[in-house]
């Protein structure tokens, strides 16, 4: 089984930086994806930032340029550096693991940015 538990969510002003962790645990496997969803009220769950064991890195094209998504491999741990918030970033952010045995989530953070 996997775990993932997140932390750094809250509400931040607009222009302002916010930084998520994402700590992975359990039967983690060296080839993997980990990444950040995000899931606002009416709106599909989409996916905001994505990092491969490797260190390839793929973004949804409206936070290139103010997230940067890195990763610790030795402490399973990815991160989510958010500058440069807008109103439309908030939302729920979800943690997520993909990897041979499955994909896992977290239980997610709020973000919310307000004005």
């Amino acid at each position: 089984q996997v775990q993932l538990v997140e932390s750094g969510g809250g509400l931040v002003q607009a222009g302002g930086s916010l930084r998520l962790s994402c700590a992975a645990s359990g039967s983690i496997f060296s080839i993997n994806a980990m990444g950040w969803y995000r899931q606002a009220p009416g709106k599909q769950r989409e996916l905001v930032a994505s990092i491969t064991s490797g260190g390839s890195t793929n973004y949804l094209d409206s936070v290139k340029g103010r997230f940067t998504i890195s990763r610790d491999n030795a402490k399973n741990t990815v991160y989510l550096q958010m500058n440069s918030l807008k109103l439309e970033d908030t939302a729920a952010y979800y943690c997520n693991l993909k990897q041979h045995s499955g994909s896992y989530w977290g239980q997610g953070t709020q973000v919310t940015v307000s004005s």
